[in-house]
């Protein structure tokens, strides 16, 4: 009798520390869900009702890659690049704070999503070379703490404002410095468990950025194998909740069949796409690609502005009822002002190609105008 009442006070003792462990999971505002070809915002799809110029607006994810919202560079010999003007040094928290402080003006004009990545992209915008360590994980592969107390913060005050964040985890620039498949495979899993264990419910995961790039160092973030990190997220689960996961393609090109397969929504890249045409024909071809079934689509990189014309690749993608997302980068010799993947950056709306973008999307979703 006695060991059996042992064994009934430690199982009890086991599932009372189990309800304990799983209450401590902060409760949550917003909660992203996919219905068919739509987004669900805590489950009203986004936008509801709403139309415009005679395409349907409902179920879209307007979004912007502000991938620089938790960086930081770890070589000291490039990390003075980024120093501020008026300080003379580069600094992280200042970065990630003036962020989340633009963050309300974005959402009043009707974005509802930013791609923000744990290994950065290149702060030059496109780079040669990239010897900036600016990646979140240890070459084991470990989530470094400042790194993902920083993507707590942006996490938590979108969730506050009603936002998704689109949440990379290897960008090309970087993933040299894990050290091997078993560092990307411990990396993808700490990611994951940590943004379970966060209980943040308003993440898409973006494994990694443009899988197509030759310059990924291993080969399961590479085309062939990239779907086995997807389905690797997938299913992970905690209390039976997983996340919504997918991977990118660079500018121009259309899924593969595998990650089609293993998604749960589809992102593409219009870098370099001058011809608006040439986006609702990428949208076409992916929705023909076989094992392709009613899934978003999302454009979460792209360069192409012309905002105050009426086709572009932001209003094209519209009409063919995918999400479109906005890429802004510094160019050789523009002011602070310019380029929300340019550090040091200025996340206001203080420039004319960042207004007229804002004024665009307002126009769009209803949102109130710059």
């Amino acid at each position: 009798m006695q060991a059996k009442r042992i064994i009934f006070l430690v199982a009890a003792l086991l599932v009372s520390g189990g309800a304990a462990h799983a209450a401590e999971a902060p409760l949550r505002k917003t909660s992203i869900s996919i219905v068919g070809e739509d987004f669900y915002i805590n489950g009203r799809p986004t936008f509801a009702g709403r139309s415009w110029q005679g395409h349907r607006i409902e179920g879209l994810l307007p979004n912007s890659r502000m991938v620089q919202a938790v960086f930081d560079d770890l070589n000291p010999e490039t990390a003075k690049r980024w120093a501020y003007a008026d300080t003379g040094r580069w600094d992280a928290e200042r970065n990630v704070r003036e962020f989340i402080a633009a963050l309300p003006e974005w959402r009043r004009h009707g974005l509802l999503a930013v791609t923000v990545n744990f290994q950065g992209g290149s702060p030059e915008g496109y780079s040669k070379t990239q010897p900036w360590e600016t990646g979140a994980f240890t070459a084991e592969g470990v989530l470094r703490k400042e790194f993902a107390g920083r993507m707590g913060r942006v996490l938590d005050a979108a969730d506050q404002l009603g936002m998704v964040v689109i949440v990379g985890y290897f960008y090309f620039g970087q993933d040299q410095r894990l050290r091997d498949e078993a560092a990307v495979l411990r990396a993808t899993d700490e990611a994951t468990r940590w943004l379970l264990n966060g209980n943040w419910r308003n993440v898409l995961v973006e494994v990694n950025n443009e899988c197509n790039v030759k310059a990924y160092d291993h080969a399961i973030l590479r085309p062939v194998r990239v779907h086995e990190l997807i389905e690797r997220v997938r299913k992970t689960e905690r209390a039976g909740r997983r996340l919504l996961a997918g991977t990118s393609y660079g500018g121009g090109a259309v899924p593969q069949e595998n990650v089609v397969r293993a998604s749960d929504f589809l992102l593409l890249h219009g870098n370099g796409v001058k011809q608006p045409a040439r986006i609702a024909e990428m949208v076409l071809k992916t929705r023909a690609v076989p094992g392709f079934r009613p899934m978003p689509i999302v454009f979460n990189e792209d360069d192409h502005e012309g905002f105050e014309q009426s086709a572009n690749n932001c209003t094209t993608a519209i009409a063919a009822h995918a999400s479109w997302g906005w890429f802004d980068y510094r160019r050789k010799g523009e002011s602070f002002n310019e380029g929300y993947q340019s550090p040091p950056v200025n996340w206001g709306l203080a420039s004319a190609r960042k207004r007229a973008f804002f004024k665009l999307l307002a126009e769009i979703t209803g949102g109130a105008q710059p």
